[in-house]
């Protein structure tokens, strides 16, 4: 009878970590829609076909709302009129009609391709910065600007937009930083999971422990039941056994392919390397503060292939007069007394199978500093900023409409594109995205 006790005991504790398992798994796999559902921005049971009246819709729509603008715009958006990365929202319906939001909203980069005007000035204004397309439907945009109309946003505090997202460029995922959140909440549970689990097993130890103590000083123990209660379990058998070490194995090949995968990805990608320079410049000082251009000091990033390191006799401009007897302007005076260039360590280093002209987007182009090196006027110490790989160029060239205006050049390719395509013409409808355009 004792015996059958035990078995029973056991039997209940396997089902009891099996059901827990099975239930972490199904709440690990509801966490990972939600973060899906996040991400597409859909929330479920939100109100379908919603009006976007103002104060007068269906609290519900606007719930509906609030939920997605926080899930996917509050990131790069305020819902008054404060600018965190893109415009504020508060009166976006009174500047712009519906369908064009609709259109904005959904996919901005086709609306910019199609030579909208006013999208093309938006983008213009906020330094082309790409906002990513939804998967709305038509109901779930309206109950967003339901919730913008009803103002219940508007006296809320403007989010601080994450590290990296100012200066967006495109081609690069913004506002992910809420679905990397709801990652780092699933690994906190995951967590606390195993803690209760190992507490759990602990605990039925000790009473199993407990039980069998009791037996064995307060009850007359057969032989056979004697055997059972005092039956050592046997642990060799575990890492003996078969299937644990397939499933050792097999967990030590997917661990390794997974980081070998990781590492091979990352091989001459290095956004966000940061080296120490010879001298503390601060860009963020001259650049920032006090607003030197980046010509003055990169006297070629208007005419050349290059954008030049500036010589020493460039800073000599200001600092023969200024911050003379300063431990890192001393440095400078020292590279000269030697008549040694300083040694800048370069941060942006494009491979050498790759052609780029830096005159070709700055002077041609208008493409500003800020898209490809970032927020360089806020940098202590700069960094690289953008991936510069390959698929980001691309990305790039393939959503950046050409400001065609005013030059001949273009005017028979402009006709030519037009007769074949309804898209803006963009750097990729000129042969920006062909291979000979950077590899020859």
């Amino acid at each position: 009878m004792i015996s059958c006790i035990l078995k029973t005991k056991t039997k209940i504790l396997i089902a009891f970590l099996f059901a827990l398992t099975v239930s972490f798994g199904a709440y690990a796999q509801g966490g990972s829609e939600q973060a899906e559902v996040a991400k597409e921005g859909v929330v479920p049971g939100a109100t379908q076909g919603a009006d976007a009246g103002g104060s007068s819709a269906d609290p519900a729509v606007v719930d509906a709302g609030a939920t997605l603008f926080k899930n996917n715009c509050a990131v790069c958006h305020s819902a008054g009129s404060d600018v965190v990365v893109g415009p504020g929202l508060q009166g976006v319906t009174e500047r712009r009609s519906e369908a064009w939001l609709l259109k904005w909203i959904k996919n901005s980069q086709a609306l910019i391709q199609s030579g909208d005007a006013d999208a093309v000035a938006v983008y213009n204004q906020f330094n082309k910065q790409a906002m990513p397309s939804f998967a709305f439907s038509d109901d779930e945009v309206k109950s967003i600007l339901a919730y913008v109309q009803s103002g219940q946003g508007a006296a809320a505090a403007a989010p601080a937009p994450a590290e990296g997202v100012e200066g967006a460029t495109p081609g690069e995922n913004v506002g992910t930083e809420a679905i990397g959140a709801v990652g780092n909440y699933l690994d906190i549970v995951l967590v606390v999971l195993i803690v209760v689990l190992i507490v759990l097993v602990v605990t039925l130890l000790l009473i199993t422990s407990l039980l069998k103590n009791y037996l064995n000083k307060n009850r007359q123990l057969d032989e056979y039941d004697s055997e059972v209660v005092n039956q050592r379990f046997d642990f060799s058998k575990i890492y003996k056994s078969k299937a644990v070490r397939t499933l050792v194995v097999l967990i030590f090949v997917v661990v390794l392919l997974d980081l070998t995968i990781d590492k091979v990805m990352g091989i001459g990608i290095q956004q966000g390397y940061q080296p120490k320079q010879p001298i503390a410049f601060s860009h963020k000082l001259h650049a920032g503060d006090h607003q030197i251009n980046c010509n003055y000091c990169h006297t070629t990033v208007y005419k050349g292939k290059s954008a030049s390191i500036p010589s020493a006799n460039i800073c000599m401009n200001c600092h023969s007069q200024i911050k003379k007897e300063s431990p890192e302007i001393q440095k400078i005076y020292r590279a000269i007394e030697r008549n040694k260039p300083i040694e800048w360590v370069r941060i942006h280093n494009l491979p050498d199978l790759a052609y780029f002209n830096h005159s070709q987007h700055t002077q041609v182009g208008g493409v500003e500093c800020q898209t490809c090196h970032g927020p360089i006027q806020e940098m202590e110490v700069v960094s690289q900023y953008a991936p510069l790989t390959m698929g980001w160029c691309i990305d790039c060239h393939r959503e950046t409409p050409l400001n065609t205006e005013g030059n001949a050049y273009y005017d028979n390719l402009v006709k030519l594109h037009e007769q074949s395509s309804k898209g803006a013409f963009t750097v990729a409808s000129n042969g920006g995205a062909e291979c000979s355009k950077c590899h020859y």
